[in-house]
């Protein structure tokens, strides 16, 4: 599971690294290109998390890999959320604001983790 999480992480810093770059060179309105510009920076920052994760893993056990997959599922639905919207005009309510909550209870299991390892 520590590979999926690692393998997660660099295929969402793959695609912000893309997204930034369409972000950069696209035609939007400035105000689609803001919110691109922040799924893009969050969507950069998590998948960091996410690969610290994979690598975190082995000492930090269950609650590791629930953040983990706290991470995942965050940004999909957050990064998502906001790229559906900023892209196509999509509004799909609740899902970034689910999202973000998702990603910051990760960031509280992996808290949670760090203070669990080896007991």
């Amino acid at each position: 599971m520590d590979r999926f999480l690692i393998v997660a992480g660099a295929l969402a810093g793959l695609t912000a690294v893309a997204m930034a770059a369409f972000a950069a060179h696209g035609k939007l309105a400035p105000d689609a290109l803001a919110m691109l510009r922040n799924a893009v920076q969050m969507q950069g920052w998590h998948a960091l998390a996410l690969f610290g994760c994979g690598l975190w893993l082995g000492r930090g056990g269950g609650f590791a890999l629930a953040a983990g997959i706290a991470f995942l599922l965050g940004l999909i639905l957050f990064c998502g959320g906001v790229y559906a919207l900023a892209l196509g005009g999509l509004r799909l309510p609740r899902v970034a604001p689910t999202g973000g909550t998702i990603l910051m209870l990760g960031w509280a299991l992996l808290a949670i983790s760090a203070l669990r390892a080896g007991k």
